[in-house]
């Protein structure tokens, strides 16, 4: 096919700026592919592997995360259709044992709860469970003491864990295991050929393996396998050609290539239909987030494990969708300028960044205070005026097996809207912190990360 000349000028234009951008945050490998007005873009950049280095093509296999969790429910909506499956009756009408440490969250969460990451429990449980096939339903039995960090229903925060349910949920209902199924109800008849899960799969392909700063130095971020209870979660590797292929047919009606419907434009369209708002127009569809912010609507989802970090954008208005992949911890920087390139250049969106409001001392006061989940706490204080936080982490990932990660440096936070607080400056710099209150007005948690972290102090 025949790109018009000035297609291939913004083609070649993003591509300046993910070179660019790689060099300033230190990323030593990227992948990014497009589709806008019928014609796919796909290139790759930089190394695969800074001990082993082969150069990342268009072809290089990534690691996608969470993104994974899109699939898990695109899987579940054929079984909706199917009548096997209702979102919105109790968990336990298909898994009888379900249960968390509190019992209304147990008795009453649901499928959508899940898929909306409404469930209020500690989500970022990494427990490996082992490679067979009871892997997923022994992690689901060991959930049974996650605490509840808010009640069912009422705040969002992102969610690991219960997506693994939901892949049992498929296993039982389809008598396989989870990526057999989903295999059999979404990759086959998408045509999907080289997506994996088993790191035998992909050895075979060139693959990125994912990298960290050290101070200041880069590393290997290791272990490159993911154990098996996150196949339902973020268990995926494939190339940008693949994704963009699976992002095709979430912009399109449900019909896939043999004329039949994978599933109805409802279904889809639910999918993509606000559920749980976030923050103003940032909401929660069913397994995508969907962001209204800028005056059209963003259908995303994010991706990331040890060291590499991802993202999948769609803006269905445009028949437009972006992939971009990277194999370092900190690759986020890439992502969103990338992102914000690609979306001002094809789409004329704007996405300008938060400011910083500049409050003063006695208005920031008011957030100091310690602040946990189980993986990590957040302790902030007043240093010379100014709102200063510092990371602790617990816990890591992908398993317990894995040493928890040293501090990182203390950082700076201000206002940039009411009770939302925007760190200025050090690794997280640009980060988004939420102030989330009880109905008294009283500080309840923060929401960094997307995870609630409860008032502790």
């Amino acid at each position: 096919m025949n790109v018009p000349d000035k297609q291939q000028e913004k083609w070649d234009a993003l591509c300046a700026v993910v070179e660019q951008v790689m060099e300033e945050a230190k990323v030593p490998g990227t992948a990014v592919g497009l589709f806008h007005q019928g014609h796919l873009f796909t290139a790759g950049f930089g190394v695969t592997n800074i001990d082993h280095p082969l150069p990342v093509t268009a072809d290089t296999f990534f690691q996608i995360g969470s993104i994974t969790k899109t699939f898990t429910g695109t899987a579940v909506m054929r079984l909706v259709e199917a009548g096997q499956l209702d979102l919105d009756v109790p968990i336990r009408t298909y898994l009888p044992d379900f249960r968390v440490a509190d019992a209304s969250a147990s008795a009453t969460a649901t499928l959508r709860h899940l898929f909306t990451h409404t469930g209020g429990w500690v989500g970022d449980y990494f427990h490996d469970t082992g490679p067979g096939d009871d892997a997923l339903s022994r992690y689901v039995a060991d959930m049974a003491e996650l605490p509840q960090l808010a009640p069912i229903g009422t705040v969002w925060s992102y969610n690991n864990a219960g997506f693994v349910p939901a892949g049992v949920i498929i296993e039982q209902l389809t008598g396989k295991s989870y990526q057999a199924a989903l295999r059999e109800l979404v990759l086959d008849p998408l045509e999907l050929t080289h997506v994996f899960f088993d790191p035998g799969d992909v050895m075979p392909h060139r693959f990125a393996v994912g990298h960290a700063l050290e101070n200041g130095k880069l590393q290997l971020a290791l272990p490159w396998p993911l154990p098996r209870y996150v196949h339902p979660l973020g268990g995926i590797t494939c190339r940008v050609s693949d994704l963009l292929q699976y992002a095709r047919f979430h912009l399109g009606n449900g019909i896939i290539a043999d004329g039949t419907h994978l599933l109805t434009a409802e279904s889809l369209a639910a999918m993509q239909t606000p559920q749980v708002t976030i923050w103003e127009k940032d909401v929660m569809g069913i397994t995508w987030r969907i962001d209204d912010t800028y005056g059209v609507r963003l259908v995303e989802h994010g991706g990331g494990t040890k060291g590499q970090v991802s993202r999948l954008t769609l803006v269905p208005q445009y028949d437009f969708a972006l992939v971009i992949f990277t194999n370092a911890d900190h690759g986020d920087a890439v992502v969103q300028a990338v992102r914000r390139a690609a979306l001002q250049t094809y789409l004329g969106i704007d996405m300008p960044l938060p400011q910083p409001l500049g409050a003063a001392a006695d208005e920031l006061a008011q957030f100091v205070g310690r602040y946990g989940r189980p993986y990590v706490d957040i302790e902030l204080g007043m240093i010379g005026g100014r709102l200063t936080g510092q990371l602790t982490y617990k816990g890591a990932f992908p398993s317990e097996a894995v040493q928890p990660s040293p501090p990182p440096p203390p950082f700076s936070l201000d206002l940039c809207a009411p009770d939302r607080l925007l760190v200025t400056n050090g690794v997280f710099k640009g980060a988004l912190v939420d102030v989330i209150r009880h109905a008294d007005g009283s500080i309840g948690w923060l929401r960094a990360s997307g995870r609630l972290h409860k008032r502790l102090a």
